[in-house]
Formats: C-alpha cells, sequence, structure tokens
C-alpha cells in the first residue's frame, strides 16, 4: 500500500449512508437473502469493532463486527467486510480486516466467524468449522463458515447454533 495515504478509523453513526450506498454496488440487493443478515435483523455491529477505510474524504471500505453466540459461548460475526472496486488488491481488505481482529483481541473477545472464502481469510487465522458443528441460520454452504481464534483453543468443545447475541438486542 505504499500509494495509498489509507486511513483506518472506527465507525460512527455518521457513516451509515455512505456504507450502506458501498453496500449496495458491492453486494447488490441479493445481499438481504443471506443468511448472515438473518444474524443483523436483530442486532445491531458494534461501533467499537467497526473499522472504515478512507483515502482523503473518499471512504473506500468498511469491515463490521456483530456480537453472536455459538450456542451459548459468545463470538463476533465479521462481516460484511468490502472495498470499493477501484481500491481492490491495494492491501485495504487486509488492513480492515487486521485491524478488526486486533481491535477484538485487544477488547478481550475470543473468537470471530464470518462467512466467507478460505484462501483469503486464511491468511489471517480462519479455519473452515467441520461440518455438523455448528449451523446458522438459514441456508450457508459449511465449506465458507470460518473461525478464527483470538485466543488459543477458544473453539476447543464449542459448537451449536449461531443466533445474535440476545444481550444486544435492538430496543424495539
Amino acid at each position: 500500500m505504499t500509494d495509498l495515504a489509507l486511513t483506518i478509523i472506527p465507525e460512527t453513526a455518521n457513516d451509515a449512508q455512505a456504507i450502506e450506498r458501498l453496500h449496495e454496488r458491492t453486494f447488490g440487493p441479493g445481499r438481504f437473502a443471506l443468511s448472515a443478515y438473518r444474524l443483523r435483523e436483530h442486532v445491531d455491529h458494534l461501533f467499537e469493532l467497526s473499522f472504515t477505510a478512507w483515502v482523503n474524504t473518499l471512504l473506500v471500505g468498511s469491515v463490521r463486527q456483530l456480537p453472536i453466540a455459538i450456542g451459548d459461548v459468545p463470538a463476533l460475526l465479521l462481516g460484511p467486510l468490502t472495498v470499493e472496486p477501484p481500491f481492490r488488491g491495494r492491501g485495504v481488505g487486509k488492513a480492515l480486516l487486521q485491524r478488526a481482529l486486533d481491535d477484538a483481541r485487544a477488547q478481550g473477545h475470543r473468537l470471530v466467524l464470518l462467512v466467507g472464502d478460505e484462501p483469503y481469510y486464511g491468511r489471517n487465522g480462519f479455519k473452515a468449522i467441520p461440518k455438523g458443528r455448528v449451523t446458522m441460520p438459514g441456508p450457508v454452504d459449511p465449506r465458507r463458515l470460518l473461525v478464527a481464534e483470538l485466543v488459543d483453543g477458544a473453539f476447543n468443545d464449542v459448537s451449536g447454533a449461531i443466533r445474535p447475541d440476545w444481550r444486544y438486542a435492538r430496543k424495539s
């Protein structure tokens, strides 16, 4: 990333519209049918663990983390991670991902899950979850369900349904 003056900062409520437009451009309307969005219907992402990437005043990327539970074990769901197409392949996604994981670890979180490609996310410690060990609401390709342990052994003996962490449920 030698040619970009990239700044990664925590997301704020003022970023919501720009991030939504970024998601529209990069994921399209079908994004609402994805299993991960079933979890997002009830619990908001955590601003202190969600980040934006900027080049000067231009938003070029975003990553969010949502509080979830696997059975009764607290975890985070990372995503969506998105980068404006002209800025892909320039380290923006990697910088966002690293910041999200580093801050989650620093704040005492132990596990991060996501739905994604292991060849990309595996470089940051994500591994495929053995088929049948966890279940997600809605259909998901089990090969794309990945976990990163922020603390060694944190995923040992963890199994069950992935659900929103109801301690963070939206107030209606």
